[in-house]
């Protein structure tokens, strides 16, 4: 039970922090830059300029103009942390108009369910009243509506995301958002492009505290500060990806991708540290050999999440997140597999690291073979 205690002052640790934010903050509502689907995952997010399927929602909108479908459905559930927060990801993209637009829709939820909230466990007396242990979740939503459409220019497009977040502790707290991204890709001869605009406009997330009295006054007891309702602000990211789709004999395909990130809200640890501007580095290969008519194979690996770090000797080095993948595709169905890794590896003395197991799943509905972008 003492473990249990634990649990619940670090749940509330954080929630403190969380809620006592700034304006404008680092890291909000990073549940959205996780990553989805396994194949992006297993190449390390490095997919804004060759996505095409309903992945796409969230790597780059403006890729979804190259879906050869009247309908995709993409899902994915990924667990973190051994299992003690889960994710999951449902999309669907329809083309319409003769295919040179496309709608969509995707549900995220990332979450930690079951944490004990110890908060009455001590009597005023000073005894244990294991009664009156429960439980919460917290948990973070959102919603998002897609578009995207194919311009006069060949080989180009553009899309757009509006977002909706919902973000939940238990009853202590709930936070609204509302934000919009922005993508364009290009295409021509193999070579690709693409750019990623997330929270173009900055993503306005408000929390809402909900503590009752005596709640609080167990946090003050306890030397715990009190969270205010606070306004945090998402400042824009900007992606930019480059690639080559080469093949031999349309039998192998090999796509190595290699994307730039600019993040807006001040020096982060990453490749290149500036004020206001810090630049990250992705880069993914993906593999792929086609066994027939609607049978492929592929394999993936990437690597990302570059920073800096200083050894025991005062060394400085930089440290990287490798992950690698596999996906088949047979007929109306692709399933993606990605072993990810959320932490930093700088030699094997570093251990396994926090690896998780990715599984995404594709349908495919009412195949065409011909790409509306040729």
């Amino acid at each position: 039970m003492r473990y249990q205690s634990r649990i619940t002052l670090l749940a509330f640790l954080f929630i403190s922090s969380a809620l006592n934010a700034q304006v404008v903050r680092k890291y909000s509502n990073e549940f959205l830059n996780v990553g989805v689907g396994a194949r992006g995952l297993a190449m390390s997010n490095a997919q804004v300029a060759t996505t095409s399927d309903v992945y796409s929602n969230y790597y780059n909108p403006a890729g979804l103009v190259h879906i050869p479908n009247t309908f995709q459905l993409g899902i994915m559930h990924s667990e973190y942390f051994a299992g003690i927060a889960k994710y999951d990801y449902v999309s669907v993209a329809v083309p319409v108009q003769q295919k040179k637009r496309v709608l969509g829709f995707s549900f995220f939820r990332f979450g930690i369910d079951d944490i004990p909230n110890t908060l009455f466990l001590v009597q005023p007396d000073g005894s244990l009243d294991y009664s009156k242990i429960t439980s919460f979740s917290a948990a973070d939503y959102a919603f998002m509506f897609h578009y995207a459409q194919a311009l006069p220019v060949k080989g180009l497009s553009i899309g757009g995301n509006v977002k909706m977040v919902y973000r939940q502790i238990g009853k202590f707290a709930k936070a609204y958002g509302f934000g919009v991204d922005l993508g364009l890709q290009y295409r021509n001869k193999g070579w690709c492009a693409g750019l990623m605009a997330r929270d173009i406009t900055g993503t306005f997330t408000g929390w809402n505290i909900t503590f009752t009295d005596a709640e609080k006054q167990v946090l003050l007891q306890t030397n715990n500060e009190l969270p205010q309702n606070s306004l945090e602000v998402t400042t824009p990211l900007i992606s930019l990806g480059g690639a080559y789709e080469g093949n031999i004999k349309n039998k192998f395909f090999i796509t190595p991708e290699v994307n730039l990130g600019f993040t807006t809200d001040g020096r982060r640890n990453v490749l290149l540290s500036a004020k206001p501007i810090s630049m990250d580095l992705t880069a993914g290969l993906e593999m792929k050999y086609v066994a027939g008519k609607d049978i492929d194979f592929a394999i993936r690996t990437g690597v990302g999440n570059l920073q800096r770090a200083t050894d025991e000797i005062g060394k400085k080095r930089f440290i990287v997140s490798p992950n690698i993948g596999a996906g088949l595709h047979v007929k109306i169905i692709s399933i993606d597999y990605a072993l990810t890794n959320l932490t930093t590896v700088k030699d094997k003395s570093d251990g396994a690291g926090l690896y998780s197991h990715v599984i995404s799943l594709r349908i495919d509905i009412n195949k065409k073979n011909k790409d509306v972008s040729e």
